[in-house]
């Protein structure tokens, strides 16, 4: 379902096309997929990207668009090999590594401010770094098309009446109705997000339905 779809959608089931309604359809949307990419971990809001740490600096910028944290690796120059380093608290950098001119391969890593990571020890040359993290996709609003509106519509659509009939400040059983249907879509997106793309056959077997003789 592409933003048309979704747009014409909204207007028919809310049964409005006042010149605000429909003005305020993209705020509704992106209401909607904020709180969706806020409620289960899928494969849309992850990112990888590789950096260079810079010698004798023991800060590291966070991408523009980073949320949270998936893993963040220093490359081996020799070996290739990846060597995770471990989320702590800025307190235990700064007292396991009180001195800057500490330096060697970075083992530890910690949210800084709202742009910068700090790290212990300070690196000691120029490796590279492996960042797995999660971020907001572009909305649907302005790419026209996005992965939830491409594999799990009925998130998209319920979560977006949901907004859309609080704006029209509509009658609770409908508001109860729709909010029924968008958690009905979000057990089976949470299925996928955090169940099927968290385990495979080979490690955890098929999915299988308790059968009673």
């Amino acid at each position: 379902m592409n933003y048309a779809t979704l747009t014409t959608l909204i207007q028919q089931y809310c049964e409005s096309t006042e010149t605000s309604f429909v003005a305020n359809i993209p705020t509704f949307v992106q209401l909607a997929e904020e709180r969706i990419y806020n409620s289960v971990q899928i494969p849309a809001i992850r990112r990888n990207q590789i950096g260079t740490l810079t010698p004798n600096n023991k800060y590291l910028t966070m991408p523009a668009d980073w949320l949270a944290t998936f893993s963040l690796s220093v490359i081996n120059p020799t070996t290739n090999a990846q060597e995770f380093l471990l989320d702590k608290d800025v307190n235990f950098i700064r007292q396991s590594y009180p001195d800057p001119d500490d330096t060697g391969v970075p083992k530890y890593y910690a949210i800084f401010d709202k742009n910068t990571f700090i790290l212990g020890p300070t690196p000691d040359s120029n490796y590279q770094v492996e960042m797995h993290y999660y971020y907001y996709p572009e909305s649907i609003v302005t790419a026209g098309t996005s992965w939830v509106g491409d594999n799990f519509e009925t998130v998209l659509l319920y979560g977006s009446l949901r907004e859309a009939y609080t704006y029209l400040k509509g009658e609770q059983d409908m508001m109860a109705y729709y909010e029924q249907k968008y958690q009905e879509a979000m057990q089976l997106l949470m299925r996928m997000g955090d169940g099927l793309n968290r385990r495979d056959a080979y490690r955890s077997g098929q999915v299988r339905v308790p059968v009673t003789s």
